[in-house]
């Protein structure tokens, strides 16, 4: 069996992507489904988030629309002005031409940023059209299609890929890259808002990159790198509890979004 494959063949002993969909979406369920943003601004947002933390981006986020009013605006605006606005995300120097050369290229390929129209293509010629623009990857391609318009698109970040890593959903040489074609295929497209969230949440809550808590793990059971962890950190028990119906104790938001209180545009 190639490397690559370990998703599609559970021969082997562990927990299958269904199960492990099933029980990390039962431990932090359940999830808001509402898009927080139109495609456009969650394109924007996700220029925003790239390096930084979701505090910071969602901050840089709400000062540009408040100084600018609408992206058209913006794609029109001063690069140094975009800049000034959106510092306290970091890296602005950077994000500032980009975010005014993907808006301007929105413009011209699709006469307006109104992306609705993603919807009614396939998903291919979706991620297609939207990888076009600088600085958009499969990763942000992703979210923009899952979550701004409710489209199957994976998008995998460093949490998602080393919890499927750690799981052996995917083997030990793919990239991240390469894996969101691998997991897209894997997991029903029904299940994908439910992987994405459910994984993520699992990554910065318990499956950490270092010092994991695998004895708060609803997937220790059937996860082949818990011994390692286990003997070299001591840990161990069953996965904790979070409360008499094991859920989280309060639906838990797309990482990379607004929250509620953000600016709705």
């Amino acid at each position: 069996m190639s490397p690559d494959l370990h998703v599609i063949d559970r021969s082997e002993p562990g927990v299958s992507i269904a199960d492990a969909i099933r029980l990390l979406s039962e431990r932090y369920g359940p999830f808001d489904r509402a898009p927080r943003l139109e495609p456009a601004h969650e394109v924007v947002f996700t220029i925003l988030s790239q390096h930084t933390s979701d505090t910071n981006s969602s901050r840089a986020f709400r000062r540009l629309m408040d100084r600018f009013g609408t992206l058209e605006a913006v794609a029109q605006g001063d690069v140094a002005e975009i800049e000034d606005a959106i510092i306290p995300g970091g890296l602005a120097r950077v994000k500032a031409p980009r975010i005014k050369q993907v808006l301007s290229q929105m413009l011209e390929l699709n006469g307006s940023l109104d992306l609705s129209f993603l919807r009614e293509m396939p998903l291919d010629e979706a991620k297609a059209w939207l990888r076009q623009l600088p600085g958009i990857g499969p990763k942000s391609a992703g979210i923009v299609l899952c979550f701004a318009l409710g489209m199957p698109a994976m998008a995998i970040d460093t949490h998602i890929y080393r919890v499927c890593k750690r799981l052996d959903l995917i083997g030990p040489k793919v990239t991240a890259d390469k894996a969101h074609d691998i997991l897209e295929a894997a997991v029903e497209p029904e299940q994908v808002f439910l992987f994405h969230l459910s994984f993520i949440t699992h990554g910065r809550r318990v499956c950490r990159a270092q010092r994991p808590h695998c004895g708060e793990c609803v997937v220790a059971g059937g996860c082949p790198s818990r011994d390692q962890f286990v003997a070299r950190e001591g840990a161990a028990g069953p996965a904790a509890s979070f409360g008499a119906n094991g859920h989280a104790a309060s639906p838990s938001q797309p990482p990379h979004s607004l929250p509620a209180e953000g600016h709705a545009p």
